[in-house]
């Protein structure tokens, strides 16, 4: 679909300049080519429209618009310089009545002279509640927000590949200062301090890390080029096909995250260089004595951090994102191998005396008993690893069974119809004559028309989709009646002007519509209400189709409230035995009859689920690599670790 935009040419030219229409010039006068600005058949591209219609192989001197189930020829009389994707603009009268909008407008720009306040040009124009004032960049702003949640996420991740990344480092350099215990052992005799040890290893560690973090910038740039060039900017979810994202270098994102990669390779080498500090040199070049240093306090350690962990999970969000719940979780991995020293110890006592019959099991117990630091460390990596590998398989595989039992309830019917081409707020609806047409099909038990559209209630956050269907306030309504609820539905007051309505809980979040409460912001968006009307939220639903909230209400309200009979969808409930293909091909003859065959749309609700459940897998692909990641990293940890012990 492309986006068709009415201007006011007289205006446009002021205001916003590259949406005014450019005649072509031509061998008709001047005057002539000036009027197809107002001509109801004129239309003019922007150059991303233009580029589409010659990929196609299409004419560009003609377009052919879909108008619900019927066509529009219209005539290419110039260009728009609007840059970005595909735009149609007509003068604002000629698509009014195009899509049979007359008297709407979706929008007014306005252009400030210099020195205006704002605020006091808002209070001077008192604009109705249905109108709302705001900046261009709000807009832009409302868009990133929408994928802030996915990036801080990744983000989060990015972190604790990090964070395991610093055991990969202690694991190498343990089994590199066990390799070179001796030379260690002969530069302390020749007069290096521990200090100086200490020095040095932790000078190796800041050189590792300094060429694995130039390195992995580099791997990781090269990465998203080629990922973004082969499956785009939504990693090949299908959200944005034809836009073409370029990479977006951060030079202060890539300091930061190299200084981050020095820094755990630092702390993945501090263990090994307090080791080779804490050898003794005349035993070590014998090859007796310990070879790692004693840990101490470990269980207050662990207690401490733990306690502060589940404090830190009960703290508010910042800015919208629960930070302190990041770190709480990563306090939580930190306290668990913090503990380590003290759960090895214990299993490891009850463990001895089974063993004591047994040299070989007896001396491996008895080593891991009297170096239970050196053990619990070796199983840290370990530890890291396989808790990012359980916590992601458990988050992703439950979150895809409640999508699972999401789609259940979501999509009762058997067979789904919706216009070609249509979404929430745009113009493609099905007739009433057709929606008629169709319920009359045989094997059509029950039609449930959907109406969708786009209701904006704070400047500040995305629109919310407004969704009206038939329901029914009861436990025995049909499966197609009722919605998925979280908790119990509220009653709402027996009183005149009450409307029921059920948010999404991305509204609870983010627009605070409790249970119970009423929504007025909702209030605007029905401007030909009666006096006196308010909508009460009776529940909530969980959706996940919707990440920035939508609000249900009754198809009957919908349309006493608003004067909007149009439909969206129609959810087709099939008669006992009748086949589906057949009810398909009645409806496709349906739509023949009057050239619209190929302007409708079919869904079964199993290729929905699917579909979506095809989404779903496409959208955490990544955690699958990053668990691999991590139990590579963990496997490599263990490796190294137990070579040190066997050296």
């Amino acid at each position: 679909p492309v986006r068709l935009g009415g201007v006011d040419a007289l205006a446009v030219a002021a205001v916003s300049p590259a949406l005014m229409p450019l005649p072509t010039p031509g061998d008709d006068t001047s005057d002539q080519r000036r009027f197809d600005l107002f001509a109801p058949d004129a239309v003019f591209l922007n150059p991303a429209a233009r580029q589409a219609l010659s990929a196609a192989g299409a004419p560009t001197d003609t377009v052919r618009l879909q108008r619900g189930l019927g066509f529009a020829d219209l005539r290419v009389a110039g260009t728009v310089n609007a840059p970005g994707a595909p735009l149609l603009v007509m003068d604002i009268a000629a698509v009014q009545a195009l899509m049979d909008r007359v008297g709407s407008v979706s929008r007014i720009d306005l252009r400030l002279r210099p020195g205006t306040d704002v605020q006091t040009l808002l209070r001077e124009l008192a604009l109705p509640p249905q109108v709302i004032a705001q900046p261009p960049g709000q807009a832009g702003e409302r868009a990133d927000n929408l994928s802030r949640a996915y990036r801080v996420n990744l983000t989060v991740l990015a972190l604790v590949a990090l964070f395991t990344g610093g055991f990969l480092v202690f694991s190498v350099l343990s089994l590199s200062v066990a390799r070179r215990q001796q030379q260690i052992a002969l530069l302390g005799v020749l007069g290096l301090s521990a200090h100086e040890r200490l020095r040095l290893v932790l000078a190796e560690s800041a050189l590792l890390g300094l060429l694995g973090s130039a390195m992995g910038v580099a791997l990781g740039t090269g990465l998203a080029a080629l990922a973004l060039r082969l499956l785009g900017g939504d990693l090949g979810g299908g959200y944005f096909s034809g836009v073409a994202p370029t990479l977006h270098w951060s030079t202060p994102a890539a300091l930061l995250y190299g200084t981050l990669g020095v820094v755990a390779a630092l702390a993945g080498g501090w263990w090994p260089a307090r080791a080779a500090a804490a050898m003794a040199p005349a035993l070590a070049l014998k090859g007796l004595g310990p070879t790692g240093p004693r840990g101490r306090g470990h269980h207050r350690v662990a207690l401490a951090v733990m306690l502060l962990a589940l404090g830190l999970a009960w703290a508010p969000p910042v800015a919208g994102i629960p930070l302190a719940a990041y770190v709480s979780v990563g306090l939580l991995l930190l306290g668990g191998i913090a503990a380590l020293p003290l759960a090895v110890g214990a299993l490891l006592d009850r463990l001895a005396p089974r063993v004591a019959g047994h040299a070989l099991a007896l001396l491996a117990v008895e080593r891991s008993r009297r170096l239970r630091d050196t053990a619990a460390v070796a199983t840290s990596g370990v530890v890291a690893s396989l808790a990012l590998s359980v916590a992601l398989t458990v988050m992703v595989a439950s979150f895809r069974d409640s999508v699972t039992q999401w789609l259940d309830g979501v999509l009762p019917a058997q067979l789904y119809v919706r216009s070609g081409g249509s979404g929430p707020g745009e113009g493609q609806t099905l007739p009433p004559d057709f929606v008629a047409a169709v319920r009359a099909v045989p094997g059509v038990a029950r039609a449930d028309p959907l109406r969708a559209s786009t209701v904006l209630m704070d400047p500040a956050q995305p629109a919310v989709t407004l969704l009206a269907r038939p329901l029914a306030h009861n436990d025995t309504a049909e499966p197609g009646q009722r919605l998925p609820l979280v908790g119990m539905a509220h009653t709402p007051p027996a009183s005149a002007g009450v409307v029921p309505v059920y948010v999404s809980e991305a509204m609870v979040d983010l627009h605070g519509a409790r249970p119970g409460g009423w929504l007025d912001a909702l209030t605007p968006a029905f401007a030909r209400a009666p006096a006196g009307s308010r909508f009460f939220v009776a529940g909530v639903w969980r959706d996940y189709a919707r990440q920035h909230g939508s609000v249900v209400m009754d198809l009957s309200d919908y349309q006493r409230l608003s004067g909007d009979t149009r439909i969206n969808d129609l959810a087709l409930h099939l008669a006992p035995g009748a086949e589906e293909d057949a009810v398909r091909e009645a409806i496709r003859t349906l739509a023949q009859t009057s050239g619209a065959q190929d302007l409708i749309e079919f869904a079964s609700a199993g290729q929905i689920r699917a579909i979506s459940l095809r989404i779903f897998d496409r959208s955490f692909a990544v955690t699958y690599w990053l668990q691999a990641v991590a139990i590579g990293i963990g496997l490599f940890g263990v490796a190294a670790s137990f070579s040190a012990q066997v050296l």
